[in-house]
């Protein structure tokens, strides 16, 4: 049974109602949801929250999530996944296994994606690549600046130009959530250890140019080409990392112009607002 939730409410459009659900997921657990829903959805989005896989929630993340429901038209599932340490990988991916499942039962002909900021596109990602191998039903990415190497070797990790989080910082993190056990057998830590990544569905990329992690996004469009998906990478001028919480910064409109394109509205852009388009390679 659902139950409203009075503490958190849409400040952008008072026509998406917020509500909390839940799902049980495939290892016995239950995961909340906090849902943003407009009167008549053109999709359906289930999103993971950043935070290096140990902080944040569904909560904290609210104001953004419902922003995107309001502007896009589209109903937000925000999955408030278990957190590292206290939970290692696989966890939040089953989470949102079982969040895609629960938004996919209510979603009727309308599209089904998934997508996250941060860790929660790493997140998102693996739930995509799980879905691929179980032959179930893949769902469209739409992932914004995802961590994607737990070495952080690639060179924008040390470029003078990269703002936080720094290097140590997010390999630690990368340590924390994976554990100190043999790596998982069926779910890869990231989707470039995949052997490959064909049969995913379209995957739109967005990072910005001085994001540490942009290496690792570009590194991760690459193998997408190579392996016939469909693909899209916006770089993000004058862009760091976590922008999406920056309410003035680009990788949010960045995501509704993306929404829109998955709708087919490929000329639309929600009334009254003017968004940038970042740079489209």
């Amino acid at each position: 049974m659902s139950t409203a939730e009075p503490h958190v409410r849409s400040h952008v459009d008072t026509r998406v109602q917020t509500r909390w659900e839940h799902s049980p997921t495939s290892d016995g657990a239950h995961v909340p949801l906090l849902v943003h829903r407009p009167d008549q959805p053109r999709g359906w989005l289930v999103w993971a929250h950043g935070g290096s896989w140990q902080y944040g929630s569904a909560r904290h993340w609210a104001p953004v999530t419902s922003r995107i429901a309001s502007l896009s038209r589209w109903a937000v599932v925000s999955v408030d996944y278990r957190l590292a340490p206290e939970h290692h990988h696989p966890s939040a991916v089953l989470d949102m296994l079982a969040a895609l499942g629960w938004a996919e039962q209510r979603a009727g002909e309308f599209p089904v994606a998934v997508g996250g900021d941060s860790a929660g596109g790493t997140i998102a990602a693996l739930a995509a690549l799980a879905r691929r191998d179980a032959d179930g039903r893949v769902p469209p990415q739409l992932l914004a600046y995802p961590p994607l190497d737990p070495a952080c070797s690639r060179a924008s990790y040390l470029a003078p130009s990269a703002v936080a989080p720094g290097r140590s910082d997010l390999m630690a993190a990368w340590r924390r959530w994976l554990g100190d056990t043999a790596p998982h057998p069926t779910v890869p830590a990231t989707p470039l250890q995949a052997a490959d990544l064909t049969g995913l569905a379209p995957v739109s990329l967005i990072v910005g140019a001085d994001d540490p992690v942009r290496d690792d996004i570009g590194a991760y469009a690459a193998r997408l080409r190579d392996d016939a998906v469909p693909t899209s990478l916006r770089s993000l001028d004058n862009t760091g990392h976590a922008d999406i919480l920056n309410p003035t910064g680009l990788v949010l409109p960045t995501i509704i112009t993306a929404l829109n394109e998955l709708s087919g509205d490929r000329d639309q852009h929600p009334p009254h607002h003017h968004y940038p388009e970042g740079k489209l390679s």
